[in-house]
């Protein structure tokens, strides 16, 4: 074989030996990556399957009375129940409450119904100070949950406000669709009318304060006293710093929308040390702040509620005079 015949033998020798080595190359690629997707694919199966494990199978029986409290609170409970009192904090915009009522709304509803617990559900807006439309949102959806329990239905009507819940960055909890929710509610033409003349009044309200009102104030706050001073305020002292500056805040009297901030206002001073409110969700049982392990699994709520005495409702019914109806 001449030298030109040899060099050729080599250079196919080379290209073969080359091709098989990138095909043993694709191969392993191919293993590593099918066993990386096989692991992925079992881990989400496995949370998933724990995920819905230790969610509530749902409960579709009849509802515990709900009473309409004298600071805008809602109380889910047998007529003369004596049993542990559970406190949900939640913001309509929050993600992580909407999370908790997919995973123990239903615990707490056939609880209540059982006899086994008291709920007590707060409205808050932590996001009230925070750009809109997330602060709009937030109000909005408060403040319609609030006109809700003045007919009874605050319960059905806080799942659907949880269930449509929008994106932050996106307007929600629009006008129409809040009105529309509440007539899946199977309400009165009476009491939806009633609630469409409070709702249109409320949703001016917040856009006020959201969009003139607070955008004003803060400015003027930081002007003055500083946006290291205004950082660790809660909302209600900042208005309150307002009132004494030439921000008239009197428009939010009277309103469900002034009345959600300062039931979140009272909700950072309420309870201290470990108990301290920080966010939402926060769920207590008789006063004591549950961890988030105990209170975002229905089984750790199940058995908190189990293992706890009998608590009291730190609040009292809204009577007919104060404009509040009872169920």
């Amino acid at each position: 074989m001449g030298s030109e015949a040899r060099k050729r033998s080599r250079e196919k020798l080379r290209e073969q030996r080359e091709k098989e080595k990138r095909a043993a190359q694709r191969n392993r690629t191919l293993i590593v990556v099918g066993a990386a997707v096989a692991v992925v694919v079992l881990i989400v199966g496995i949370g998933f399957a724990i995920l819905n494990a230790d969610r509530s199978n749902g409960y579709e029986g009849p509802l515990a009375a709900q009473t309409l409290q004298d600071d805008g609170s809602v109380v889910m409970g047998e007529e003369g129940a004596s049993a542990p009192v559970v406190e949900v904090y939640a913001d309509y915009q929050c993600p992580a409450c909407r999370q908790f009522e997919l995973l123990n709304g239903d615990v707490l509803k056939q609880q209540a119904a059982e006899g086994n617990a008291i709920v007590h559900y707060r409205t808050v807006s932590i996001f009230a100070q925070q750009p809109v439309p997330t602060s709009s949102n937030s109000l909005r959806a408060a403040a319609a949950g609030r006109a809700a329990a003045d007919h009874g239905v605050f319960v059905e009507y806080n799942d659907l406000l949880f269930e449509n819940q929008p994106n932050a960055e996106n307007e929600g909890y629009t006008v129409s669709n809040l009105k529309e929710w509440f007539r899946e509610t199977d309400a009165t033409e009476e009491q939806a009318a009633e609630f469409d003349e409070r709702i249109d009044a409320e949703v001016a309200v917040v856009t006020e304060f959201t969009e003139d009102f607070l955008p004003d104030l803060t400015v003027d706050a930081t002007e003055q006293i500083g946006e290291e001073n205004i950082g660790p305020m809660v909302l209600t002292d900042l208005i309150s710093w307002g009132a004494d500056n030439g921000h008239d805040p009197s428009f939010l009297e009277g309103t469900y929308t002034g009345e959600i901030i300062d039931a979140t206002g009272t909700a950072y001073t309420r309870y201290s040390g470990e108990n301290e409110f920080r966010g939402t969700p926060s769920v207590y049982i008789n006063g004591e702040l549950l961890d988030n392990n105990t209170a975002m699994t229905a089984r750790g709520l199940k058995e908190a509620i189990a293992s706890a005495g009998d608590g009291e409702v730190d609040t009292g019914p809204m009577g007919e005079d104060d404009g509040g109806d009872t169920e």
